[in-house]
């Protein structure tokens, strides 16, 4: 089983609809943990609506510190806001594969609620089809520095 890390600085919306959505089309092939640089301690609504909505698991999430992480080998690490791609990471993570994924923050939409609820299905519907064309890959057998370029390219993917 592989480990894949996603993580942001709040650790409340993208990182979090990453990991289940990982977890959802990867079982039984990748785990997925989420945490962040400057966890806020809370997970957004609207990113447990918009699971909701889509059949996904909405306990069990808790905004954390990627330092709680530091005793779990992790074989890939996605950032998935603009704020995490320029930050360090931590030491224990210099092995991972890492590519950026940087996603809008639609906990910042300001708007109706149908127009929220819009940026949330947006944002979710990029992440989803980046971790479909992760999972085609073949994870386990490519290089790393061919698995870095690959999943950089997914990044730039949009639904």
């Amino acid at each position: 089983m592989l480990n894949v890390f996603v993580i942001c600085t709040g650790n409340s919306c993208r990182s979090v609809m990453g990991e289940a959505l990982v977890n959802q089309l990867g079982q039984g092939r990748v785990k997925a943990f989420s945490a962040g640089s400057h966890p806020i301690g809370r997970i957004n609504t609207g990113a447990l609506a918009t699971l909701k909505r889509h059949g996904l698991p909405t306990e069990g999430y808790q905004s954390q510190s990627w330092d709680d992480f530091e005793d779990t080998s992790m074989d890939f690490v996605i950032t998935v806001c603009d704020n995490a791609a320029g930050e360090t990471c931590p030491v224990y993570l210099t092995k991972a594969v890492r590519a950026h994924w940087g996603v809008s923050d639609p906990g910042h939409v300001e708007g109706t609620d149908e127009e929220k609820i819009a940026a949330f299905e947006q944002t979710f519907a990029t992440l989803k089809l980046r971790v479909e064309k992760m999972l085609e890959l073949p994870l386990e057998m490519m290089p790393a520095n061919e698995l870095t370029i690959e999943l950089n390219k997914i990044g730039q993917l949009n639904a």
